[in-house]
């Protein structure tokens, strides 16, 4: 396939997204006298419909984590079909494809995650999910089937030396012990050796068809604090002869925002946040008890080492002014995600060789949302890409979310290029 840009008037052309990103690379490309043959985003453009269909098919039968069976028997069936040599079950219900080529010693491995989220769907589409409480409200359903998108331009082309693995995995959603730890408890990287790792999400807010870098810290580690405040209960007319353990928690609800605001350097990012808070049943009573959860949110090991001490410090002390007591439960989830430099910086040249230095945007701010992709990255250098959805599409996680199926071509033509690039012989 070439390396020039079709012409617009192409009439599988179609979508609006990527047409205008066609228009704006041509021009560039027509300049360019390449060596080498590379994929573009023409010719993946008719593979639209399958993809589509796959993506829309997973978006109505979304899976909840390690309990996604018939997402994985689809996408191993489609792998095994266009010639890849498939292994199911890995990490539970994770499936990695490995494709080798040529003789080339080199390996890069791609993941996509499978798993969709305990969420009621109320987009009002017609592919919208089918079964209640479950809902594809991250994307998940779309990054599948982009790098299936991948994983079919690859097979039939071939431009590569060297063996690429597919890991589709399960259970990103649900915290610490999710899929990326179990597969590679299971022995991934063992079983299935990569120089390099690649991961990608999308990001609502964004063009749909840009893709953004940041080498070095850029998701946090996200951990979960439960405290529960003992007290003792009594009659609420006679507060003086209790331990109100409300009183106690609604005091510590504000002393634990003073972590961030007085105990870690105004040059980090650090979040907060209370996000439940539970305590008594009836307005006459003084409980017992009263408990709160927390999301904390950090970039380095430092300032998540310190807010963890400084957290448990305050609750202690903060009950024990009062009289009452704090039972504390600190689970740490996720770490920082750290793209490394030079893998960074190749994923973002590839992207600018495909959709223009505009839409190839370096440096992006750091995202305080959480990834498990991190624990690859702690293994394997890699580059974990955040592509746009959207400037008006719904946020993550909200009931009226849905993938943008144009960024199906365009992410299925990236991955292609990208491992035709970085096994290139």
């Amino acid at each position: 396939m070439s390396e020039h840009a079709p012409e617009i008037e192409d009439p599988d052309i179609d979508a609006p997204e990527v047409a205008s990103i066609l228009k704006s690379v041509s021009v560039r490309l027509a300049k360019d006298s390449p060596t080498r043959s590379f994929c573009t985003l023409h010719d993946t453009l008719d593979s639209r419909d399958e993809l589509q269909d796959i993506r829309r098919h997973i978006h109505q039968h979304p899976e909840l984590a390690f309990n996604e069976v018939h997402t994985a028997e689809l996408v191993a069936s489609k792998l095994e079909n266009w010639g890849y040599t498939v292994t199911r079950g890995v990490g539970g219900t994770g499936v990695v494809a490995s494709l080798r080529v040529g003789a080339g010693q080199r390996s890069v491995g791609i993941r996509a995650d499978m798993d969709a989220l305990p969420i009621h769907e109320r987009s009002g589409l017609p592919y919208a999910s089918v079964h209640d409480g479950k809902m594809h409200a991250c994307g998940h359903d779309g990054h599948t089937a982009v790098l299936l998108g991948a994983a079919r331009q690859l097979a039939r082309t071939r431009q590569f030396d060297g063996t690429v693995h597919l890991i589709f995995q399960p259970a990103e959603e649900i915290g610490a012990g999710g899929g990326a730890e179990r597969m590679l408890a299971d022995g991934l990287f063992e079983r299935f050796p990569c120089d390099a790792i690649f991961g990608l999400h999308n990001h609502p807010g964004a063009e749909a068809g840009t893709f953004m870098f940041r080498s070095g810290p850029f998701m946090a580690a996200c951990d979960t604090v439960a405290i529960t405040i003992r007290g003792k209960g009594g009659h609420a007319a006679r507060p003086h002869q209790s331990i109100d353990p409300i009183l106690v928690a609604g005091s510590l609800v504000m002393a634990l925002q003073s972590i961030v605001a007085r105990n870690v350097d105004p040059n980090e990012t650090a979040v907060v946040t209370i996000g439940t808070l539970h305590a008594g049943h009836a307005p006459n009573v003084i409980p017992d008890s009263a408990r709160m959860e927390l999301s904390v949110r950090s970039f380095s090991a430092d300032v998540r080492a310190s807010m963890e001490t400084r957290i448990k410090q305050l609750a202690t002390s903060h009950a024990e002014g009062y009289g009452a007591t704090a039972d504390i439960e600190y689970v740490r989830g996720y770490p920082v995600l750290v793209n490394s430099e030079a893998e960074t910086e190749f994923a973002r040249q590839v992207a600018e060789e495909l959709v223009g230095p505009e839409r190839a945007i370096a440096n992006f701010h750091r995202i305080a949302g959480s990834e498990d992709f991190a624990y690859f990255l702690q293994q394997r250098p890699g580059c974990f890409v955040r592509m746009g959805n959207g400037v008006n599409q719904p946020l993550l996680h909200n009931a009226g979310y849905d993938f943008n199926d144009d960024n199906l071509t365009v992410g299925a033509a990236y991955w292609t290029r990208l491992v035709e690039r970085y096994l290139a012989g």
